[in-house]
């Protein structure tokens, strides 16, 4: 059993290296993505303009906004590239038997 505060987002086997899916956890947009063998969650909408990072190309563990090219560190949030200077939330994941789970905390 997991701990609380989880929530099932999807089987494992429906994620695909380097594709980004959008998904909804409590009425909070997160993006999943699955990259150098690890699951990422995070918040789907970009911290300098509100567009959805989950239509964005994922390279090197970041996720780029395809609106103005910010990058941002799928492992802590942080902005990599301007016009974006402030970080967006990344959620906890858990994988258990075959599927994926996120825990969204108070922040996005």
């Amino acid at each position: 059993m997991l701990d609380s505060g989880y929530t099932h987002l999807c089987t494992f086997d429906v994620l695909e290296e380097n594709i980004p899916r959008r998904f909804e956890v409590e009425g909070v947009a997160v993006t999943l993505v699955l990259t150098e063998q690890q699951v990422f969650a995070i918040h789907d909408t970009c911290s300098h303009s509100a567009v959805s990072l989950s239509e964005g190309e994922v390279d090197d563990c970041s996720i780029e906004c395809w609106l103005h090219a910010s990058r941002f560190d799928l492992r802590t949030g942080k902005p990599l590239d301007p016009p974006a200077t402030r970080p967006v939330p990344v959620y906890p994941v858990r994988i258990d038997d075959g599927n994926v789970y996120v825990r969204v905390t108070g922040e996005g």
